[in-house]
Protein backbone atom coordinates (compact mmCIF):
# COMPACT_ATOMS: atom_id res chain seq x y z
CA UNK A 1 0.00 0.00 0.00
CA UNK A 2 1.21 3.40 -0.87
CA UNK A 3 1.29 6.75 0.91
CA UNK A 4 -1.54 8.10 -1.24
CA UNK A 5 -3.70 4.88 -0.63
CA UNK A 6 -2.93 5.09 3.03
CA UNK A 7 -4.07 8.75 2.99
CA UNK A 8 -7.41 7.91 1.27
CA UNK A 9 -8.31 5.03 3.61
CA UNK A 10 -7.74 7.41 6.21
CA UNK A 11 -9.80 10.32 4.58
CA UNK A 12 -13.02 8.08 4.15
CA UNK A 13 -13.02 7.24 7.43
CA UNK A 14 -12.67 11.01 8.41
CA UNK A 15 -15.48 11.67 6.51
CA UNK A 16 -17.89 9.26 7.54
CA UNK A 17 -17.08 10.62 11.08
CA UNK A 18 -17.91 14.28 9.77
CA UNK A 19 -21.10 13.26 7.91
CA UNK A 20 -22.22 11.95 11.24
CA UNK A 21 -21.51 15.01 13.28
CA UNK A 22 -22.59 18.01 10.80
CA UNK A 23 -25.08 17.08 8.09
CA UNK A 24 -25.32 18.74 4.28
CA UNK A 25 -28.27 20.83 5.50
CA UNK A 26 -26.14 22.01 8.46
CA UNK A 27 -23.47 23.24 6.66
CA UNK A 28 -25.71 25.25 3.49
CA UNK A 29 -26.45 27.27 6.67
CA UNK A 30 -22.78 28.25 7.82
CA UNK A 31 -21.87 32.07 7.41
CA UNK A 32 -19.39 31.51 4.44
CA UNK A 33 -22.16 29.39 1.78
CA UNK A 34 -23.50 32.11 0.27
CA UNK A 35 -20.56 34.46 0.02
CA UNK A 36 -19.34 35.14 -3.77
CA UNK A 37 -16.34 33.93 -4.27
CA UNK A 38 -13.15 34.72 -5.68
CA UNK A 39 -12.06 33.65 -9.40
CA UNK A 40 -8.45 32.07 -9.04
CA UNK A 41 -8.53 32.01 -13.01
CA UNK A 42 -8.86 35.89 -13.42
CA UNK A 43 -6.28 36.21 -10.09
CA UNK A 44 -3.45 34.21 -11.59
CA UNK A 45 -4.08 36.07 -15.19
CA UNK A 46 -3.73 39.79 -13.26
CA UNK A 47 -1.35 38.97 -10.33
CA UNK A 48 2.47 37.37 -10.36
CA UNK A 49 0.67 33.78 -10.52
CA UNK A 50 1.55 32.20 -7.27
CA UNK A 51 -0.79 29.88 -5.26
CA UNK A 52 1.45 30.50 -1.84
CA UNK A 53 0.89 27.67 0.17
CA UNK A 54 -0.27 27.65 4.29
CA UNK A 55 1.34 23.80 4.83
CA UNK A 56 2.60 22.85 8.34
CA UNK A 57 4.07 19.25 7.30
CA UNK A 58 3.98 16.85 4.60
CA UNK A 59 4.30 12.48 4.71
CA UNK A 60 7.71 13.53 2.59
CA UNK A 61 9.43 15.98 4.64
CA UNK A 62 7.96 16.25 8.11
CA UNK A 63 7.30 18.68 10.35
CA UNK A 64 8.18 21.83 8.54
CA UNK A 65 6.77 24.79 10.20
CA UNK A 66 4.13 24.40 12.92
CA UNK A 67 4.85 27.21 15.17
CA UNK A 68 3.06 29.95 13.33
CA UNK A 69 -0.57 31.62 12.37
CA UNK A 70 -2.21 31.04 9.25
CA UNK A 71 -3.17 34.78 9.47
CA UNK A 72 -0.05 36.07 9.73
CA UNK A 73 1.57 34.17 6.69
CA UNK A 74 -1.50 34.47 4.37
CA UNK A 75 -1.49 37.94 4.96
CA UNK A 76 1.96 38.37 3.63
CA UNK A 77 1.16 36.27 1.32
CA UNK A 78 -1.59 38.66 0.01
CA UNK A 79 -0.29 41.76 0.69
CA UNK A 80 3.20 41.10 -1.65
CA UNK A 81 1.18 39.76 -4.58
CA UNK A 82 0.34 36.43 -4.12
CA UNK A 83 -2.72 35.26 -7.06
CA UNK A 84 -4.27 32.44 -4.61
CA UNK A 85 -3.74 31.28 -1.30
CA UNK A 86 -3.85 27.09 -0.43
CA UNK A 87 -4.10 26.02 2.60
CA UNK A 88 -4.25 22.55 3.71
CA UNK A 89 -6.91 20.82 5.36
CA UNK A 90 -5.90 16.81 5.73
CA UNK A 91 -4.83 16.96 9.72
CA UNK A 92 -3.38 13.45 9.76
CA UNK A 93 -0.66 13.36 7.12
CA UNK A 94 -0.36 17.34 6.77
CA UNK A 95 -1.52 18.51 9.80
CA UNK A 96 -4.07 20.94 8.58
CA UNK A 97 -7.61 21.89 9.66
CA UNK A 98 -10.62 23.41 8.46
CA UNK A 99 -9.96 26.01 10.94
CA UNK A 100 -6.92 26.97 9.06
CA UNK A 101 -9.18 28.54 6.03
CA UNK A 102 -11.86 29.81 8.87
CA UNK A 103 -9.98 31.76 11.02
CA UNK A 104 -8.23 33.72 7.99
CA UNK A 105 -11.84 34.17 5.41
CA UNK A 106 -12.54 36.99 6.38
CA UNK A 107 -9.34 38.79 6.44
CA UNK A 108 -7.78 38.11 2.75
CA UNK A 109 -9.60 38.94 -0.21
CA UNK A 110 -7.77 36.46 -2.55
CA UNK A 111 -9.43 33.56 -3.31
CA UNK A 112 -8.36 30.05 -1.08
CA UNK A 113 -7.95 26.90 -2.82
CA UNK A 114 -8.68 24.06 0.02
CA UNK A 115 -6.21 21.92 -0.75
CA UNK A 116 -6.98 18.45 0.62
CA UNK A 117 -7.68 14.92 -1.21
CA UNK A 118 -11.79 15.35 -2.06
CA UNK A 119 -12.89 11.95 -2.87
CA UNK A 120 -16.65 12.35 -1.72
CA UNK A 121 -19.36 14.94 -2.49
CA UNK A 122 -19.48 15.55 1.10
CA UNK A 123 -16.19 17.73 0.87
CA UNK A 124 -17.62 20.14 -1.43
CA UNK A 125 -20.31 21.14 0.35
CA UNK A 126 -17.73 21.12 3.09
CA UNK A 127 -15.74 23.27 1.46
CA UNK A 128 -17.92 26.00 0.58
CA UNK A 129 -19.30 26.29 4.25
CA UNK A 130 -15.20 27.57 5.28
CA UNK A 131 -15.10 29.53 2.47
CA UNK A 132 -12.71 28.57 0.18
CA UNK A 133 -13.38 29.27 -3.34
CA UNK A 134 -11.38 26.36 -5.31
CA UNK A 135 -11.19 23.08 -4.54
CA UNK A 136 -8.34 20.33 -5.96
CA UNK A 137 -9.06 17.38 -7.98
CA UNK A 138 -6.20 14.59 -7.81
CA UNK A 139 -6.70 12.65 -10.49
CA UNK A 140 -4.60 9.64 -9.01
CA UNK A 141 -7.50 9.60 -6.54
CA UNK A 142 -10.46 9.45 -9.06
CA UNK A 143 -11.85 8.02 -11.96
CA UNK A 144 -12.57 10.34 -15.14
CA UNK A 145 -16.27 10.22 -14.56
CA UNK A 146 -15.71 11.41 -10.74
CA UNK A 147 -13.50 14.14 -11.75
CA UNK A 148 -16.81 15.03 -13.98
CA UNK A 149 -19.51 14.74 -11.30
CA UNK A 150 -17.19 16.71 -9.12
CA UNK A 151 -16.59 19.08 -11.59
CA UNK A 152 -20.07 19.74 -11.63
CA UNK A 153 -21.32 19.76 -8.36
CA UNK A 154 -17.87 22.46 -7.70
CA UNK A 155 -19.35 24.87 -10.31
CA UNK A 156 -22.81 24.27 -9.13
CA UNK A 157 -21.50 25.93 -5.85
CA UNK A 158 -19.59 28.13 -7.58
CA UNK A 159 -16.59 26.50 -7.03
CA UNK A 160 -13.66 26.51 -9.31
CA UNK A 161 -11.31 23.60 -10.36
CA UNK A 162 -7.95 22.64 -10.10
CA UNK A 163 -7.50 19.36 -11.56
CA UNK A 164 -3.71 17.61 -10.74
CA UNK A 165 -2.10 15.23 -12.72
CA UNK A 166 1.15 13.74 -12.61
CA UNK A 167 1.45 10.98 -15.73
CA UNK A 168 0.46 11.14 -19.37
CA UNK A 169 -2.60 8.95 -18.51
CA UNK A 170 -4.29 11.21 -16.35
CA UNK A 171 -4.48 13.29 -19.19
CA UNK A 172 -7.71 11.28 -19.90
CA UNK A 173 -9.07 13.56 -16.57
CA UNK A 174 -9.51 16.53 -18.00
CA UNK A 175 -12.53 17.77 -19.50
CA UNK A 176 -12.87 21.45 -21.02
CA UNK A 177 -14.77 22.56 -18.02
CA UNK A 178 -11.76 22.32 -15.92
CA UNK A 179 -10.68 25.79 -14.78
CA UNK A 180 -6.96 25.30 -14.10
CA UNK A 181 -4.96 22.11 -14.58
CA UNK A 182 -1.89 21.26 -11.66
CA UNK A 183 0.95 19.41 -13.18
CA UNK A 184 2.72 17.80 -9.66
CA UNK A 185 6.40 17.86 -10.01
CA UNK A 186 6.09 15.74 -7.41
CA UNK A 187 5.19 11.69 -7.86
CA UNK A 188 2.84 11.04 -4.89
CA UNK A 189 3.88 7.36 -5.07
CA UNK A 190 7.29 7.99 -4.47
CA UNK A 191 8.07 11.65 -3.71
CA UNK A 192 10.85 11.69 -6.52
CA UNK A 193 10.39 15.69 -8.51
CA UNK A 194 10.98 15.88 -11.94
CA UNK A 195 10.16 19.34 -13.58
CA UNK A 196 11.22 18.11 -17.03
CA UNK A 197 8.59 15.31 -16.60
CA UNK A 198 5.94 18.54 -15.86
CA UNK A 199 7.34 20.85 -19.02
CA UNK A 200 6.64 17.36 -21.22
CA UNK A 201 2.88 16.96 -19.84
CA UNK A 202 2.45 20.47 -20.21
CA UNK A 203 2.96 20.67 -23.40
CA UNK A 204 0.13 18.04 -24.20
CA UNK A 205 -2.51 20.52 -22.91
CA UNK A 206 -4.50 22.53 -24.58
CA UNK A 207 -2.91 25.80 -25.27
CA UNK A 208 -5.72 27.85 -23.67
CA UNK A 209 -5.66 25.76 -20.44
CA UNK A 210 -4.39 27.73 -17.48
CA UNK A 211 -1.37 25.47 -16.44
CA UNK A 212 -0.28 25.53 -12.64
CA UNK A 213 3.53 23.74 -11.75
CA UNK A 214 2.34 22.29 -8.65
CA UNK A 215 5.13 21.14 -5.77
CA UNK A 216 9.20 20.84 -5.83
CA UNK A 217 9.61 24.70 -6.59
CA UNK A 218 12.53 24.84 -4.60
CA UNK A 219 14.52 28.20 -6.05
CA UNK A 220 13.75 30.77 -8.17
CA UNK A 221 16.07 28.83 -10.63
CA UNK A 222 13.14 26.65 -10.69
CA UNK A 223 10.88 29.02 -10.62
CA UNK A 224 12.54 31.32 -13.45
CA UNK A 225 12.64 27.37 -15.75
CA UNK A 226 8.74 26.87 -15.26
CA UNK A 227 7.95 30.20 -16.15
CA UNK A 228 10.06 29.93 -19.13
CA UNK A 229 8.58 26.70 -20.12
CA UNK A 230 5.46 28.52 -20.08
CA UNK A 231 3.37 27.98 -16.99
CA UNK A 232 1.16 30.45 -16.03
CA UNK A 233 1.21 29.77 -12.05
CA UNK A 234 3.02 28.19 -9.51
CA UNK A 235 1.70 26.49 -6.32
CA UNK A 236 4.80 26.84 -3.25
CA UNK A 237 4.16 25.98 -0.18
CA UNK A 238 7.83 24.26 1.56
CA UNK A 239 9.76 27.11 -0.54
CA UNK A 240 8.37 29.64 2.02
CA UNK A 241 7.14 27.62 5.00
CA UNK A 242 10.75 25.97 5.80
CA UNK A 243 12.43 29.44 6.51
CA UNK A 244 11.18 30.51 10.33
CA UNK A 245 9.55 33.45 8.85
CA UNK A 246 7.53 32.11 6.00
CA UNK A 247 5.90 35.81 5.26
CA UNK A 248 9.33 37.26 4.96
CA UNK A 249 10.52 34.68 2.87
CA UNK A 250 7.69 35.35 0.19
CA UNK A 251 8.36 39.14 0.63
CA UNK A 252 11.58 38.68 -0.47
CA UNK A 253 11.34 36.30 -3.01
CA UNK A 254 8.37 38.61 -4.78
CA UNK A 255 10.96 40.90 -5.04
CA UNK A 256 13.62 39.11 -6.51
CA UNK A 257 10.68 37.54 -9.29
CA UNK A 258 9.82 41.34 -10.42
CA UNK A 259 13.00 42.76 -11.05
Amino acid sequence: MTILDKIIERKKEEIGVAKSGISVNRLKEAEFFGRKTYSLKESVKNKNGIIAEFKRQSPSKGIINNSISPLHVVSAYENFGASGISILTDKDFFGGDLSDILTVRNQINIPILRKDFMVDEYQFYEAKSIGADVVLLIASCLSTSQVQEFTELAHDLGLEVLLEIHTEEELKHFHSNIDLVGINNRNLKDFKVDLQHSVQLKNLLPKDVLSVAESGIYSLEDFTYLKEKGFDAFLMGEYFMKNPDPAKAFEEFSVEISQ
